[in-house]
This record gives structure tokens, sequence and C-alpha cells, in this order.
């Protein structure tokens, strides 16, 4: 499995089968060019939305047939199982901002986990319904979604392999959120990437959990 970060939320999954899925697509240039990472104009197989805001949701330059999957529920398709967990983007049930799905793939003997703009702790029975995880791909920003002490938490709870950390300010993005580095230094293992895609099967799964940052596409 491939995993590459355009920015922002916006990742492509590859399986090894070399089924595209794009995650969470943005808007180039919205809210007044405070997000300012590069179009995503690439074909996809299948297209995960969160939610329906502009730096999650914009499908107009994503190329192909895709299937579009945007409401809660389990879907297999193209030999991928995708179950979308409805849960909020704030800590008022969804008053503030809304609703968010967090998605749960398995594909090519991996759980990957994408958490959208989760805003809110897990329950019990939202971790039992997650399960495993392999990978995980987790906001760490704050003000919008969880904050980094909030998503050290969350990595304890859900115990995965692998964490890429999304959601954060970067130089392409003007929001008024955390930069990476107050959730990294609060993590014992971290690999700083210089490039945007990396590579993960189950074999070369790390046997303790890392965090690996990567640098955005676009």
């Amino acid at each position: 499995m491939k995993i590459k970060w355009y920015g922002h939320a916006a990742f492509r999954i590859t399986t090894g089968k070399e089924i595209r899925i794009i995650i969470d697509p943005y808007e180039s240039g919205a809210f007044n060019g405070a997000l300012s990472y590069g179009k995503i104009d690439e074909e996809a197989d299948i297209v995960l939305i969160s939610h329906d805001h502009a730096d999650h949701n914009y499908v107009k330059n994503i190329k192909g047939k895709y299937i579009l999957i945007d409401k809660a529920g389990e879907d297999d398709t193209l030999g991928i199982k995708v179950e979308a967990l409805e849960t909020f983007h704030d800590k008022s049930s969804g008053r503030e901002r809304g609703r968010n799905l967090i998605f749960v793939i398995t594909a090519d003997d991996l759980i990957l986990v994408h958490m959208g703009d989760i805003g809110h702790a897990l329950d019990g029975e939202l971790l039992k319904t997650i399960g495993k995880v392999d990978i995980v791909l987790l906001p760490v920003g704050g003000f919008f979604t969880i904050d980094a002490t909030e998503a050290s938490g969350m990595v304890t709870e859900l115990a995965p392999r692998v964490i890429i950390p999304m959601h954060y300010k970067t130089d392409k993005c003007g929001f008024p959120i955390a930069p990476v580095e107050e959730f990294t230094k609060k993590q014992a293992n971290v690999r700083i990437m210089d490039k945007a895609e990396i590579e993960i099967s189950k074999k070369t799964l790390p046997a303790n959990p890392e965090v690996v940052v990567l640098r955005h596409a676009l």
C-alpha cells in the first residue's frame, strides 16, 4: 500500500492492485486563500469525503469514474472494505461544526483509519467498532479538530503501528492551528520524511509505534 499526502487532510491510497482511493480532497485557494495547497487533479477509483467543508469535499478536479462514499455505512467494492463511522467535528455533538466520518479501510492485509476532522475523544463503543489499527491518519493541529495532546491520547487508545499526522499548520495553510511539532514533541519515535509518499506492507510495519511526518505533495 502506498500512502501519498497531498496536504491538509487529503491523501491518496494506492493498493497493491492499483486501486486508487482519494480521501478528503480540498479546494485549492479555499477560505480566501488561507488553504493554498495546489490542485488535486489525479484519477481515483474511490473517493471518500469525511464532511461537507471546502477543505475536505472538493471533487471537481478529481478524474475518473470513481465511487463516492460520503455517508456512514459499510461498502465492499473493488476488493476493498470501507466502513464509515459517524462522529462529530466538535465536542458538542456537532452543534458547532457538524458531523464527521471516520473511515476504516481494509486493503492489502492492512487496516488504515482516516479520522477526518474528529473533534472529540473516542468512547468505548467507537474504539470497539474501529478495532485493531495498523495505520492512522490523524489530525493534530487543534482549534477545528483535536489538538496535539488529545491526538496523543488517541494514539495510546488506538495503538496503531504507524501514525501519520495531518491537518496542521504549514507554509500552505494559514488556519489558526498548531504546527506538527506540537504533536511530534510528545512522541517517542518520529521519522521526518523528505517526500510525500510512503509504501507500507504488513511485513514492513514497525515493531513499535512510529510517527511518520510526510512532506506535502502540493
